[in-house]
């Protein structure tokens, strides 16, 4: 066997460990940015629920349904969502009459 109990496979090792240990926290730092982003939109558009919104993110690393809520809140407007809603009952119930 080349390079077994030499020197280069030792270096080779540490190579490995190296690249392993690089490549989880890349990994690590990669989920945690994902999993931040409705924080980011949420400060971005001043959102009024932002704590809520926060909360959500914290406790969607555990119950990772949690974090869907808390993207589906980060990007909706609901305050127009609410409107939209209101004026396609208004018309609904316009035309019927």
């Amino acid at each position: 066997m080349p390079f077994v109990g030499t020197g280069f496979d030792t270096g080779l090792h540490i190579v490995a460990a190296v690249v392993l240990i690089a490549t989880v926290a890349a990994a690590g730092i990669a989920f945690w940015k994902f999993h931040e982003v409705p924080i980011h939109q949420a400060h971005k558009n001043s959102h009024q629920q932002l704590t809520l919104i926060t909360t959500l993110t914290w406790v969607g690393f555990i119950w990772h349904w949690v974090w869907v809520l808390a993207v589906i809140i980060a990007f909706v407007d609901a305050e127009q969502a609410i409107a939209k809603v209101r004026d396609i009952w208004k018309s609904e119930r316009d035309s019927a009459c």
